[in-house]
């Protein structure tokens, strides 16, 4: 068993590892052209600046998972109804339809509608380019045709010229004047993206004139915009707006474009990420992705380096305190605190929107730092781990999930706000979401970079079956390869000749790489991350064999390095769980991870004293599954009387703990001493005023209680909290006064918000001490106040023992979440290692 790799170290040691093994070969077919080449040391290979993509027409997916996830895709370009799709863009403009509405975010009534449709142009567009399938072909012009004559008609129907939308330009008013919208440049950048697509792939003239006409409009519409408007436009979603309007520029050489572009440089997303500051906690994660993709165009069609800076800083900010083990980011759509990953886990982590644009960003900056195999490394942990497992393998038409959960006992699925059985991927017609749309182009441009290329050099990026058609050169090569079940690639080249430099990329992960070259074994051994280089004149027949050799490892979350998730290579391992729903996070024993079986890829493990089987987290469906798990030995349970804040205080920042264990509590922001019911209290102001308890003040509890008087100082908001104790949002134990039933709540869990177990009672009175307490023991949790009990839960399943090894957040007026502060006044706050009688509750409530 290899030792824990944290994720920033594989991040960071694979950008210190870019040197490259040099191999030279003289001739072809003799003895002496497979011969070992003379060592690296000798010949230093010359460094790359800057690499370029082959065409989707050049690369063709072989017999595999990528090329089964592209036929069930493809299947649904083929299937899916344009009409339907049209049915709101023609009722916008006064033409008639019949089709029937779709669902979701499509609906006629969703302020989002038109959205897929530039995604199906996208998807369309990029599979005949990679497939060569006419019917798309035709499908492709038909939509477009079908979009410009909407487009036409707009100026009767009120509309600015070259407007073309699925709802009204009305939207932009809204937007403009700051009364509330979704998110309507959002939607006209899919469009927009979708028919330069149509140009760019398919050569289709038509939509070339349709989105300049309507860049026109963006033109016309931001023009009259000062710029402080125009900021508070941008900090609505809007798409890549910045990316299609580079990419016009490069088109057709306007520099109208690029003015128009730069009118959506967000400053207040921008500025810090110039700076290299990471202001990203409480944005919404996809909202920033694409502007980023478009920061990078901005400096490739000859605007300032900044822009360059912005998208790589941004890149290494998400890479390395932002990102999963699988490799997307975000928590209910959100950026954190950087480093929040064991305490930010639930069913909604990892949208997989984030993870598409990600991957197009990684792309770009690859294109200019191809040495940096850091980045390929990124993409590959990204690709193989969520992009390709947000197919269901079992839909004929490819239908996809919306996030990849994370949390204990996860399951793929569309979030319950699309409106779906809780156990389902995406629909035909009937949950259009944002990921639907990616989703399509996702799985229909996995060829777009296995391979790029400098004037004389072919980088093999990614482990993927295929066939690269290198048209300039004369030369066919072919990768087969059964990874990751198998630990090696085969390149052959199958048909023509010329002289090249092939590097391989060599993984972090991948110690020990070897190679060979037409079956003689290379004496150089390329180190992780770096290239393995071989600079010879290549023949048909030639073979390069490079074998990956992969272990399992441990990869521990930077908030919590107990909790760790498994890999092997590349590839995340996750405990597969069937129907066991309403999990706690299970301890693994790190010894026993086993490989059972190389193809398909399968190992055991123990964990919480159970057999599990870890498979691929991609090819995990249809059943509940684990990624993070607890290691190490658990913590002893707390004492009978834990802690004791009398808060009898009057100066300072801290509040003594009267038990005598230690467990000294802080006060924190808006804070301060005032007078209690019985000699002193804290008072919290309601902005950011709260109580830091000590850590791990009820680590290892299998039964507890708490007891506090407090006093409401006015009506609290919704969320606000009496106490929250846990390690983040993944895992806590809470009271809120005012839940969003309007109710008084505690809620326990330890797999996220999804999983929460609760006990509701009336609401507290406000401007008065009144007495809580909550107390668990054997399965039942019992509130009560004033010494009354008022509500009861009887089972409860999770404690504080499942929350791990440690508990370094707990609060008096906080939140785990990013919810309102508590206005409140605490007096005499007792946390307890065991169950209190009724009794002994009401006995406090009367002291």
């Amino acid at each position: 068993m290899s030792e824990p790799v944290n994720r920033r170290h594989f991040i960071t040691t694979a950008a210190a590892g870019t040197a490259a093994v040099a191999l030279t070969a003289a001739g072809a077919g003799t003895a002496e052209a497979a011969a070992p080449a003379p060592a690296a040391a000798s010949r230093k290979p010359k460094a790359l600046t800057g690499v370029r993509p082959f065409p989707l027409t050049a690369v063709t997916l072989l017999p595999g998972a990528f090329q089964d996830n592209q036929a069930r895709n493809t299947a649904y370009l083929r299937f899916v109804d344009i009409d339907r799709l049209l049915h709101t863009f023609r009722l916008n403009v006064g033409l008639p339809s019949s089709a029937q509405p779709c669902g979701g975010w499509e609906s006629p009534s969703t302020e989002l509608r038109g959205h897929s449709t530039g995604h199906l142009l996208s998807g369309l567009a990029l599979t005949y380019a990679n497939t060569g399938d006419t019917a798309l072909l035709d499908k492709s012009r038909t939509l477009v045709s079908a979009l410009a004559a909407c487009q036409a008609k707009s100026p009767a129907a009120g509309y600015g010229e070259g407007y073309l939308s699925a709802f009204p330009e009305s939207f932009f008013d809204r937007l403009e004047a700051g009364t509330g919208v979704w998110a309507p440049y959002y939607t006209i950048h899919k469009i927009m993206a979708g028919l330069v697509d149509q140009y760019r792939l398919t050569g289709n003239a038509e939509a070339l004139e349709t989105v300049k006409r309507q860049a026109a409009w963006v033109d016309t519409r931001t023009g009259k915009l000062g710029y402080d408007q125009m900021q508070r436009v941008l900090q609505t979603e809007f798409g890549g707006m910045n990316d299609v309007l580079a990419d016009l520029h490069a088109i057709t050489g306007d520099s109208r474009w690029l003015e128009v572009a730069e009118r959506f440089t967000h400053a207040r997303v921008f500025d810090p990420l110039a700076r290299n500051e990471d202001q990203l906690a409480g944005l919404h994660a996809n909202t920033q992705i694409p502007k980023m993709v478009g920061a990078m165009r901005l400096w490739e069609e000859g605007l300032d380096s900044r822009y360059r800076t912005i998208g790589e800083n941004f890149w290494k900010i998400v890479t390395d305190h932002h990102t999963y083990v699988i490799g997307g980011n975000s928590n209910g759509e959100a950026f954190h605190e950087p480093d929040a990953i064991a305490a930010q886990l639930s069913n909604t982590c990892c949208e997989n929107c984030n993870s598409y644009n990600m991957l197009k960003l990684t792309r770009l900056i690859h294109f200019h730092a191809p040495d940096r195999t850091e980045l390929l490394d990124y993409y590959e942990r990204t690709l193989f781990n969520q992009m390709l497992g947000e197919q269901d393998p079992d839909s004929a038409h490819g239908f996809n999930i919306y996030y990849t959960g994370l949390a204990p006992g996860s399951f793929k699925q569309q979030p319950s706000f699309m409106g779906t059985d809780p156990n389902q991927y995406s629909t035909d017609y009937d949950n259009f979401s944002c990921d639907h749309g990616s989703g399509m182009e996702t799985q229909a441009k996995f060829a777009d970079t296995i391979y790029t290329h400098a004037d004389r050099t072919l980088l093999v990026n990614l482990f993927i079956p295929s066939e690269l058609r290198w048209r300039e050169k004369g030369i066919t090569w072919r990768q087969t390869t059964g990874f990751p079940d198998q630990q090696a690639t085969t390149l052959t080249v199958a048909s023509g000749g010329a002289s090249l430099e092939l590097r391989v990329r060599v993984p972090s992960w991948a110690a020990g790489a070897r190679a060979k070259l037409n079956g003689t074994t290379l004496a150089d051994r390329p180190e992780p991350g770096s290239w393995l280089i071989i600079d010879r004149r290549w023949k048909t027949g030639d073979r390069v064999e490079v074998t990956l050799p992969m272990t399992p490892a441990f990869e521990p979350t930077p908030d919590d390095p107990d909790v760790q998730a498994v890999l092997y290579g590349p590839v995340v391992l996750a405990g597969a769980y069937g129907s066991g729903a309403g999990m706690t996070m299970p301890r693994l024993d790190t010894g026993s991870v086993t490989q059972k079986a190389t193809n398909p890829l399968r190992f055991g493990a123990t964990a919480d004293g159970e057999s599990v089987t870890l498979l691929p987290v991609a090819r995990v469906h249809h059943q509940y599954y684990n990624v993070y798990w607890l290691t190490g030995e658990p913590p002893s349970p707390p004492p009978a009387f834990a802690a004791w804040h009398r808060f009898d205080e009057t100066s300072g920042t801290t509040a003594a703990d009267a038990t005598g264990h230690g467990m000294t509590a802080r006060l924190t922001g808006g804070a301060t001493w005032t007078t209690g019911r019985t000699g002193g209290a804290v008072a919290l102001n309601g902005t950011d005023g709260h109580v830091a308890l000590a850590d791990d003040v009820l680590a290892g509890a299998g039964a507890y209680s708490l007891a506090t008087w407090v006093r409401l100082d006015g009506t609290p908001a919704t969320w606000t909290r009496i106490f929250d104790i846990g390690t983040g949002v993944t895992a806590n134990m809470f009271l809120t006064p005012v839940a969003d039933s309007g109710k008084l709540r505690f809620a326990i869990t330890a797999g996220g918000g999804g999983a929460e177990q609760r006990i509701e009672a009336d609401p507290l009175p406000t401007g008065q001490w009144v007495h809580v307490a909550l107390t668990y023991g054997d399965g039942t949790a019992v509130l009560y106040t004033d010494g009354r009990e008022v509500g009861r839960n009887t089972a409860i399943t999770v404690e504080p023992v499942h929350f791990g090894n440690h508990i370094r957040a707990g609060y008096l007026g906080k939140s785990q979440y990013p919810d309102p502060y508590l206005k409140a006044a605490f007096d005499d706050f007792r946390i307890y290692g065991r169950t209190l009688s009724a009794q002994e509750v009401a006995t406090l409530a009367q002291s």
